[in-house]
């Protein structure tokens, strides 16, 4: 079958400080190629929407589908597919990803029919089976599939992440993923879900608390055939185990692989294991991203992180003597008035890291979703982006915005513009002589991107797509928020581990 893939738009996050390549889509683009389909991909952060549109003309593809791992993206999506049915009418389109996995039902009927199949759960051990039953005519008994019909049997989760390998050669304008001053950068996943259960996340949601690990020889062989000079580790958690991290350096070394590395993980993890992030410091790791969250023991045990604040200030520490520059999260509670602003802004100064900080969303697949979407100010699909406020805030939300821009811009005044242009003039100097403007951009584009006026411009616009409420759900039963399950495994088993 001709079947055409689709990432969809970059969001608000992406206009600045990364863009990724979608190393998901690449995947299930490996696997369908693998089961002997033609396949195509569009990276619509990449590429634009003339492209997409001339690619539909001249592929004409049998099949369609639409990664989907934000919810900001499905509006876009939903009038994608509507688009293509109407040029080829024919054509099979089907949804996937982290985000519709948790709201499939409600898509495929806000979709009016543009939209025939939603995959639940991961996508490389379905996508060859689907397209099989797309072309046998019948589709309901496909696992991980949903339909009008209603749901088809459990999704399957890989045994084995080393396989299918991603599809990189079919990806156009690959130059342009990058993050920071790592440009270009491409991604690689060296393991799979988080054990820990944070009650914002929906990634131990998504996977059943499950954990799977490459194998070193496989992670070692991807990453030399790489050919960009950079390279973020998209693992959720990484090195939880050391042993694990350490087999991977030891292939990377014996293979002289050379790059620069960004990656995340924990307080606690780094603390525990620093000897390993020593070891891939000297094979290149530069970054690392710490998903904070709160500077008080208040904030963490309301996220559930199982960390201190003295925890995180001596990851801070041991990050800092191993060389490694950290780049740090925290969440803005809506409830935030302007003291606690002013708090967090002194924090963000005072420290050498750099300082990200996102809106507390509760989004489908979370337990806060469970908790707070009854407090929803508005169900606009665009919105939850982390960048909006979606549930009442203390401060009118105008104000509420002044003050989460004006937070932001410790970020634009320590890490961006003329200074950060100076400092870094011999990585802007090498990426420009390769071609690499993403870096440069990036400097000077803060006030474009992040303006309270646009921010609060965007709850002004009309809604044609509403995201669902949850049903009602007792959280205290766990599983009941899982997409994937230990009993629906491709293969053996995947081992699980609690923390």
């Amino acid at each position: 079958m001709r079947v055409l893939l689709v990432h969809p738009s970059a969001l608000m996050y992406s206009e600045i400080f990364l863009r990724l390549e979608p190393l998901g889509l690449e995947r299930v683009a490996g696997a369908a190629r693998d089961a002997g389909h033609e396949v195509r991909v569009v990276d619509l952060q990449v590429l634009g929407q003339d492209r997409l549109r001339r690619e539909v003309m001249s592929f004409r593809p049998q099949a369609l589908g639409i990664s989907l791992n934000y919810l900001a993206n499905i509006p876009e999506a939903i009038e994608l597919a509507a688009r293509v049915k109407r040029v080829v009418p024919g054509c099979f389109v089907f949804f996937g990803g982290h985000s519709v996995s948790f709201v499939a039902e409600d898509v495929l009927e806000q979709a009016g029919g543009a939209v025939d199949a939603v995959v639940r759960g991961e996508g490389e051990p379905v996508v060859a089976p689907l397209l099989q039953a797309v072309r046998d005519g019948g589709v309901d008994g496909v696992p991980g599939v949903v339909t009008a019909a209603g749901r088809g049997p459990a999704p399957l989760m890989l045994h084995s992440i080393d396989s299918p390998l991603p599809a990189r050669d079919l990806m156009r304008g690959r130059r342009r993923y990058f993050i920071g001053e790592l440009d270009p950068c491409a991604s690689i996943e060296f393991t799979r879900g988080c054990p820990w259960d944070c009650s914002f996340c929906s990634a131990w949601t998504f996977y059943g608390r499950s954990y799977r690990k490459a194998s070193p020889e496989a992670a070692a062989a991807e990453l030399a055939s790489i050919r960009e000079p950079n390279v973020f580790i998209v693992d959720d958690v990484a090195f939880i185990r050391p042993e694990h991290g350490d087999a991977i350096a030891a292939e990377v070394e014996r293979r002289r692989i050379r790059k620069q590395y960004y990656l995340e993980t924990r307080s606690d993890v780094l603390l525990r294991h620093p000897e390993v992030f020593e070891r891939w410091a000297r094979l290149g790791l530069r970054y690392m991203f710490l998903g904070m969250e709160a500077i008080d023991a208040e904030g963490l045990d309301l996220y559930r992180k199982r960390v201190s604040p003295d925890e995180n200030i001596k990851a801070l520490e041991t990050a800092r003597k191993i060389g490694i520059t950290v780049a740090i999260n925290l969440i803005v509670d809506p409830a935030w008035d302007e003291e606690q602003f002013r708090v967090v802004r002194e924090f963000a100064l005072a420290v050498p890291e750099i300082v990200h900080f996102t809106v507390m969303t509760p989004y489908p697949g979370t337990e806060i979703w469970h908790t707070e979407s009854r407090r929803l100010t508005t169900r606009d699909y665009r919105l939850f982006d982390i960048q909006h406020a979606v549930v009442p805030t203390k401060l009118p939300l105008e104000r509420f915005y002044e003050e989460l821009v004006r937070t932001q811009a410790v970020i634009n005044r320590k890490h961006l513009g003329l200074r950060t242009a100076f400092g870094a003039a011999r990585i802007l100097g090498r990426n420009l002589a390769h071609g690499q403007t993403n870096f440069a951009r990036m400097l000077w584009k803060f006030n474009k991107v992040y303006n309270p006026r646009r921010q609060l411009a965007d709850h002004r616009r009309p809604v044609r797509y509403e995201l669902p409420l949850p049903k009602h759900l007792d959280v205290a039963d766990r599983r009941q928020l899982y997409v994937h399950t230990r009993g629906a495994t491709q293969g053996a088993p995947s081992r699980r581990i609690t923390e």
